[in-house]
């Protein structure tokens, strides 16, 4: 049960590449939490996109600059080893990067943060009822023999 928020100001990420963008960084988070890529796991997987104006945000306490980025994955504590995260920083970062048409290795790259919130067992729910890790663990080796089989 992944999900990611995605904070630009408007028009840092182009109109042409947006949906893709948000495609992009669920494929990324169902890889990087090692999750099967299926329509059960897609449809557990949010992306939001949050669009602010320039003056609703401060750099340094002062209004304006260039471009920022902020993305917060949230995931069930213990769905993350730290090569994931890793692995996930870094894709997400060049995903990001891509869509906004930034130069990855500029300065402008370095305004692309990644935030990972992991919420502790016994903290996530669904319909109505706390939906533990194990639980999603054991979904998915369902999921990948489901597939398997297919």
């Amino acid at each position: 049960m992944p999900m990611i928020d995605l904070t630009v100001g408007r028009g840092s990420v182009r109109d042409a590449k947006r949906a893709d963008l948000l495609e992009e960084l669920a494929t990324i988070l169902l890889r990087w939490e090692g999750a099967p890529d299926t329509e059960f796991f897609r449809e557990i997987t949010w992306v939001y996109l949050h669009e602010i104006e320039a003056d609703q945000l401060a750099v340094g306490g002062r209004g304006g600059g260039s471009a920022r980025f902020r993305v917060e994955v949230t995931v069930p504590e213990g769905a993350l080893s730290p090569r994931r995260k890793a692995g996930l920083i870094a894709d997400v970062h060049g995903a990001v990067v891509a869509a906004a048409g930034l130069d990855p290795h500029s300065a402008q790259a370095l305004h692309v943060w990644t935030l990972i919130r992991e919420v502790p067992e016994g903290s996530w729910g669904a319909a109505g009822a706390v939906v533990h890790f194990e639980q999603l663990k054991q979904t998915s080796a369902a999921e990948r023999e489901r597939s398997a089989t297919s």
